[in-house]
């Protein structure tokens, strides 16, 4: 029986960096808490937990310390409201989001009705409309959504870094078609297109499938329709508890991918696991 691993499996650059920021201003500030959890993984939020961060959900709640800001981003009252209190202020927002906050932002300032291609209760999506405030602002999650908008002068797309390059291109299409005027920025993070094409390709050569990260994790969730689109028996886990034997019976190529949110030791406990119960008895 094989296993076949993503190779880009686990953290990208913008989680990674939010992780290492974190555990590192456990080490410099008494009083720390997160505006959210840091990245979608329930697993890194309890850990920590352990060292100390604490998770809030309104600025309200902050009275003094440190705060850092998720890799997902907040909005950006939110974030004044934190500068306004004299917080100190650990912004672990990923690069690539903070660009597509900019860009929907310079939209708004040059007449543009904003299109965000994403899951409007997503924290990133709401940052990002945050940010096109003053101006009219449309979140559709995909084409049929975009079919409903209604006829605009000048459009301006941007995306959820996590969404297809698929998707976004039949927004546009669409919106091309509503408007006189359309200028699309693709904020599309390249370490999700490159970790949906190692998906798919990978789904394509196996008996099974499984996609590691958190439940509450976009990418990883998309990460798991993609293959299970392709390979019907595709599971989306956690954690290594969660591995059932009786996936592998008569299986003989096992594909495993994780999300961008996922960190490397839960990726090596599934393997692990797995290889346990599909090798019994080899070390």
């Amino acid at each position: 029986m094989e296993i076949l691993l993503a190779k880009s499996a686990g953290f990208c650059f913008g989680v990674k960096r939010a992780t290492q920021m974190a555990f590192e201003a456990t080490t410099e500030y008494e009083q720390i808490c997160s505006l959210g959890p840091i990245i979608h993984s329930p697993q890194v939020v309890r850990k920590l937990a352990e060292k100390g961060v604490t998770v809030v959900d309104q600025v309200d709640a902050i009275r003094e310390g440190a705060v850092i800001i998720r890799s997902h981003g907040v909005a950006a009252d939110e974030l004044r409201a934190i500068q306004e209190r004299g917080l100190t202020v650990v912004d672990a927002t990923c690069p690539f989001v903070k660009k597509a906050q900019e860009y929907a932002a310079r939209l708004r300032a040059e007449g543009y009705e904003v299109v965000i291609v994403g899951e409007t209760e997503h924290p990133e999506v709401q940052g990002i409309v945050s940010y096109a405030a003053g101006g009219k602002v449309h979140v559709v999650a995909d084409a049929l959504e975009a079919a409903s908008l209604p006829r605009m002068k000048r459009v301006g797309i941007v995306a959820q870094t996590t969404q297809s390059f698929e998707n976004l291109q039949q927004v546009a299409d669409i919106c091309l078609a509503k408007c006189q005027e359309l200028h699309v920025f693709n904020t599309i993070c390249d370490a999700t297109t490159v970790r949906q094409n190692e998906a798919r390709d990978i789904a394509r050569q196996v008996d099974v499938m499984l996609v590691i990260g958190g439940f509450n994790s976009a990418n990883t969730t998309r990460l798991a329709q993609i293959c299970r689109e392709i390979q019907p028996a595709t599971h989306h886990l956690e954690t290594a508890d969660e591995v059932q034997s009786s996936w592998f019976n008569g299986v003989e190529r096992i594909g495993i991918t994780a999300g961008a949110s996922t960190p490397r030791w839960l990726i090596d406990d599934i393997v692990n696991r797995v290889a346990e119960l599909t090798h019994p008895g080899e070390k």
